[in-house]
């Protein structure tokens, strides 16, 4: 059943109890309750429903990188040849989480799942307990250092030899300048052979998207959860600095993708909406 505490008092002062709701909306959770999860709050379904009164349609933002996800980890899994998988804001567990999609291709794969919500944290590892090569770890993904460095990270990952990093859902919510920079530390420590995967927010500039994308960015940085900036595709192909940008369809050159036309598992019969042409993604590999 699905908690339906009511929003905190704005007037009441002093610190929240530990039975309390939370004060802000999380990004995790608001997510799920994108997808139809049942792990979020009040304060959640209201960030949601305010960017759903701008597009209605702003629950294919989540289903489109839900499903980018899981194609690009299916590829890297069956074909890439990488076995270590560092999930960066993995978010709340749902069906087809990163190490359910690579432990069917490989059940000695590892995967490591990177979240700050203590709620993902706490379902995720009991998800994984007892599973000696999947483990959810505690860290902000827009520290490299902090991500890279963790104990249950280096236990569990060799980072001599080729990985495959996930930021897919992710730096839309790092609002700062330096999103390119934090990727190029990320990309550094890589070693060669090492594959990205990124999908991102993106405003298409294109006359009646470009002005969606500003709208559902501006009710998401003005709501309880406080991000969610949609950036220009050159923006967002910053974030895989020096790598090979694989093709995302037969016949195509290297390049960003709608995350919907990404490899797609068959032919569409029906066209984007266009929420779903404001998320993009991409499948990199380093050299």
């Amino acid at each position: 059943m699905r908690r339906t505490w009511a929003l905190p008092d704005p007037e009441a002062s002093g610190a929240a109890s530990a039975g309390d709701p939370p004060l802000r909306a999380s990004i995790a959770r608001v997510y799920d309750a994108a997808l139809g999860g049942t792990h979020n709050l009040e304060i959640d379904r209201q960030v949601l429903a305010q960017v759903r009164a701008v597009a209605p349609e702003v629950d294919d933002l989540a289903w489109s990188n839900r499903r980018f996800l899981g194609r690009a980890v299916r590829f890297l899994a069956e074909q890439s040849g990488v076995r270590q998988f560092l999930d960066c804001g993995s978010g709340l567990p749902t069906a087809e989480n990163t190490h359910q999609i690579v432990l069917r291709t490989d059940p000695t794969a590892r995967v490591v799942h990177v979240d700050t919500d203590p709620t993902v944290i706490a379902e995720g590892g009991a998800l994984v307990a007892g599973d000696p090569w999947c483990r959810f770890v505690a860290a902000d993904v827009f520290e490299p250092a902090q991500v890279l460095g963790h104990e249950d990270v280096r236990d569990l990952l060799d980072l001599a030899e080729p990985l495959a990093l996930l930021q897919v859902g992710t730096l839309h919510h790092h609002s700062g300048d330096d999103g390119a920079e934090l990727m190029q530390e990320y990309v550094d420590a890589l070693p060669s052979g090492s594959w990205v995967v990124v999908a991102h927010f993106l405003d298409p500039g294109a006359e009646g998207l470009g002005p969606l994308a500003r709208r559902m960015e501006q009710v998401f940085l003005h709501s309880p959860m406080r991000s969610g900036v949609f950036r220009a595709r050159e923006q967002i192909a910053a974030f895989l600095p020096g790598l090979e940008i694989i093709p995302p369809g037969p016949g195509r050159p290297g390049e960003l993708e709608l995350c919907d036309l990404w490899w797609p598992d068959g032919p569409r019969l029906r066209p984007l909406n266009p929420v779903q042409q404001c998320i993009a993604g991409a499948v990199a590999r380093k050299p």
